[in-house]
């Protein structure tokens, strides 16, 4: 990979060409060439017979530079730099800042590649890339390009593994705050890459950095868990809390057990009861409170008061008013 920086100071990372792919591109876009050539030849000759011979010649020397020299010229600009054989490669032209080419680019990479391609049979442009650090020819270097590979092969993703079920929840109340990032990145990598490892190697390895995630945490690794599922398992339980506190789904049920299990303060004593029961169903059913007898008051509290009895108030006549001992005014 190589880091370029674009104009709006943005690091870019490419992958240049090499020199067999490059080489490969040179060959299919000069055969294209070659056959074009051919055929405008044939037809100029043709169409130009009863010239004279000094005709003849411009005509095909100015073929010549069209076709050999402005045709790759012309398909690199009008293409922004992807010509035949580097479209069939999957190589682009670009500039040093990652941007796309324009004329005086083609032109300065056409004008040189005649001489150092053509000319040579490309042994200075072989010569130029092998020394060159990002496989640049001279119509590179002086036009400001580079060749960069446009297919790079998607690499796979790799997915932290789950814990195992008898670890899930375990680590609840594990202190995670004192672990740096650093440390995280390197258990991530481990754990996505650990079936790539040799068992000897990727074992050590998980030695080291649950010695060393138990040592941030202040608990140690409990005994009989592999390394490997405590790393997985620790990872998983940072995961959980984070998705908590992204989605505010923590405040909320650790909330809920706590309404269940503190009843309100003027709560009464039945409704707490079977809103308890109720919430709750697997700590069975709610207790059944039994109901409050009411007494009736006394004969002889009902005389000192001055009141009556209720049966007395069916008893007594409908025209008859109640004794209360009050005594209207004259």
């Amino acid at each position: 990979m190589s880091e370029l920086v674009t104009g709006e100071a943005v690091a870019l990372e490419l992958r240049p060409a090499r020199l067999p792919s490059r080489a490969l591109a040179v060959l299919l876009d000069l055969v294209a060439a070659v056959a074009a050539y051919v055929a405008v030849t044939i037809a100029v000759v043709v169409s130009t017979a009863s010239l004279d011979e000094a005709a003849q010649t411009a005509l095909s020397i100015a073929t010549f530079v069209l076709v050999l020299v402005g045709g790759p010229i012309a398909v690199e600009t009008l293409s922004h730099g992807r010509s035949l054989g580097k479209m069939a490669c999957g190589l682009r032209v670009v500039r040093d800042d990652g941007g796309p080419i324009r004329f005086r680019h083609a032109l300065v990479r056409g004008l040189i590649g005649v001489i150092e391609i053509l000319m040579t049979f490309g042994v200075v442009a072989c010569i130029a890339s092998f020394v060159s650090a990002r496989g640049r020819r001279l119509g590179d270097v002086f036009a400001g390009t580079l060749v960069v590979r446009e297919r790079i092969p998607v690499a796979r993703v790799g997915f932290v593994p789950p814990p195992p079920p008898w670890l899930a929840g375990r680590f609840s109340g594990l202190d995670l705050s004192a672990v740096p990032d650093g440390l995280w990145l390197a258990v991530r990598q481990y754990l996505t890459r650990m079936q790539q490892l040799d068992p000897q190697v990727g074992w050590s390895m998980a030695e080291r950095l649950a010695s060393d995630l138990a040592e941030r945490t202040g608990a140690p690794v409990p005994q009989g868990v592999p390394s490997a599922a405590y790393l997985a398992a620790v990872v998983h339980e940072r995961q959980a809390r984070e998705a908590r506190r992204a989605f505010g789904g923590g405040s909320s049920s650790s909330a809920a057990p706590a309404a269940a299990a503190a009843p309100a303060p003027d709560a009464a004593p039945t409704e707490t009861a079977s809103a308890a029961g109720a919430a709750s169903p697997a700590y069975g059913r709610p207790p059944v409170v039994p109901p409050v007898a009411v007494s009736e008051p006394s004969p002889a509290a009902v005389e000192s008061s001055g009141g009556s009895r209720p049966e007395e108030a069916h008893e007594r006549p409908a025209g008859e008013r109640p004794g209360t001992g009050f005594v209207p005014p004259a």
